[in-house]
C-alpha cells in the first residue's frame, strides 16, 4: 500500500507541478493522441492568422502610397487645367511642366516599391493562405506599370503641358489615371475588408481549439491539489503502519526472552 500510494503521489505532484494531466502517454493514451491532433491545427492556424495579418499590412501599405498618389494626381489636373488659360505665357506653362513632371516623376518612383522585397505596385493577384489546410485568397494586386493608365498619364511625349493643345490632352489622360486609382483603392478596401473577415474567423477558431485542448490535457489544480492532499496523508499512514509492523517482532522477541 505504501508503494501504491507513493505512486500515486508522485503523479499528483508531477501533474501539479508541469501543469498537465498527461504526463505520460499511459495516463490517457487516447487523449494524448487527440491532444497532439489539435496542437497541430492550433499551429497551422496561428501560421495562418500570421499570413492574414501580413496581408492586411501590405494592403495598407499599398493604400498608403496611393494616398499621396492621389494628392499628387489631383494637383495634375489641376495643373492641367492652369495651362490652358489663355492669359498665361509660355513662360509661364514652362513652369507648370516643370511641376507637372516632377509629379510624374514622383508616381513613377512609387510604382517601384515593395513590401519586404514582394513589389507593391505590379499589378499580380496574391494568394493569400486563409486556414490551416491551405485554403487561399485571392489579394488583388495594383498596376502602376506599363499598359495601364497610369503609364499613360506618367508618360512626359504623350502626357505634357507646354501647350494648350496638349494640356488639354493631359486632362483627358490624368483624369483616366484618377479613375482608374479610384477603382484600385476600392479594391484594396476590399481586400482589407475580407482579410479582416478571415483573420476574426481564424482568431475565434483558435480559441476554441485552445479551450478544447485545455479540456484534455490541462490539470484541474483545485481537483488535482485536494487528490494531492489526500495521497500524502495515507503516504504518512502507511509509513507510520509500516514503522508499527516493524516493531512487532522486537515485542514477539520481548515475551520469549
Amino acid at each position: 500500500m505504501l508503494d501504491e500510494n507513493s505512486s500515486a503521489l508522485s503523479k499528483s505532484l508531477s501533474r501539479l507541478s508541469s501543469g498537465s494531466k498527461i504526463t505520460s502517454p499511459a495516463d490517457d493514451s487516447a487523449g494524448l493522441a487527440v491532444s497532439m491532433g489539435l496542437t497541430a491545427q492550433i499551429a497551422r492556424t496561428s501560421a495562418a492568422q500570421s499570413n492574414v495579418n501580413n496581408a492586411v499590412s501590405f494592403n495598407q501599405t499599398q493604400d498608403g502610397y496611393l494616398q499621396q498618389v492621389d494628392t499628387a494626381l489631383t494637383r495634375m489636373s489641376e495643373l492641367t487645367v492652369s495651362a490652358q488659360d489663355v492669359t498665361k505665357t509660355t513662360s509661364d506653362r514652362a513652369l507648370y511642366q516643370q511641376e507637372f513632371s516632377t509629379l510624374q516623376g514622383y508616381i513613377s518612383d512609387v510604382s517601384s516599391k515593395d513590401f519586404n522585397g514582394v513589389s507593391l505596385f505590379n499589378g499580380n493577384t496574391l494568394k493569400v493562405t486563409t486556414d490551416g489546410d491551405g485554403t487561399t485568397f485571392n489579394n488583388t494586386g495594383v498596376d502602376l506599370a506599363k499598359g495601364t493608365t497610369y503609364a499613360t498619364a506618367l508618360d512626359s511625349t504623350k502626357t505634357k503641358i507646354d501647350s494648350v493643345s496638349d494640356a488639354s490632352t493631359a486632362l483627358t489622360n490624368v483624369k483616366a489615371a484618377i479613375s482608374q486609382l479610384s477603382s484600385d483603392r476600392a479594391s484594396i478596401g476590399a481586400n482589407e475588408e475580407t482579410l479582416g473577415y478571415y483573420n476574426n474567423q481564424l482568431s475565434t477558431l483558435n480559441n476554441n481549439l485552445s479551450a478544447a485542448n485545455s479540456q484534455i490535457t490541462d490539470v484541474d489544480v483545485a481537483t488535482e491539489s485536494t487528490n494531492y492532499a489526500k495521497e500524502n496523508i495515507l503516504v504518512q499512514s502507511a509509513t507510520a503502519m509500516l514503522a508499527q509492523a516493524n516493531t512487532m517482532p522486537d515485542s514477539v522477541l520481548k515475551l520469549i526472552s
